[in-house]
């Protein structure tokens, strides 16, 4: 069954007409483009969120009494698959670092699973995926 969504909500990869078009905005030397902002683009709604600068760790889940989140992911479609303290972003100068915090479901960067406590690099255009399936995603992003 083929979804159909108003073109604010349609998903990202349905707006990309192919790969070239998100790669062409990586630097080829090294795929990391330098920024001075970031945001991810949530692949499901095309929701953007901009990531606050002068923070070092951001906490992404749903809310809790443990370590409440600063991305906070309850009001997606099909949020139930991602883990109340599911993952940290954290940003170092100008690199930004992806940990899976030992979540129920997993991380996937890319489609690859991101075990617990390894920390993956982030470079523009990297899929961050919240739980298994491909139903909470993001899109990572630099300006």
């Amino acid at each position: 069954m083929e979804n159909s969504y108003p073109e604010e909500f349609m998903p990202l990869d349905e707006q990309l007409d192919d790969e070239a078009d998100l790669d062409e905005l990586v630097d080829e030397e090294d795929g990391h483009r330098p920024s001075s902002s970031a945001c991810l683009i949530h692949v499901q709604t095309n929701a953007k969120l901009e990531l606050p600068q002068g923070t070092q760790v951001l906490h992404i889940g749903k809310p809790n009494n443990l370590i409440p989140p600063d991305i906070d992911v309850s009001g997606y479609p099909d949020a139930d698959i991602v883990s109340r303290v599911h993952a940290d972003l954290r940003i170092e100068g100008d690199a930004f670092f992806f940990e899976d915090t030992g979540s129920s479901n997993g991380t996937y960067i890319n489609n690859v699973p991101l075990p617990p406590g390894n920390r993956h690099r982030l470079r523009h255009g990297d899929r961050i995926s919240l739980g298994k399936g491909d139903k909470v995603t993001f899109i990572f992003h630099t300006t």
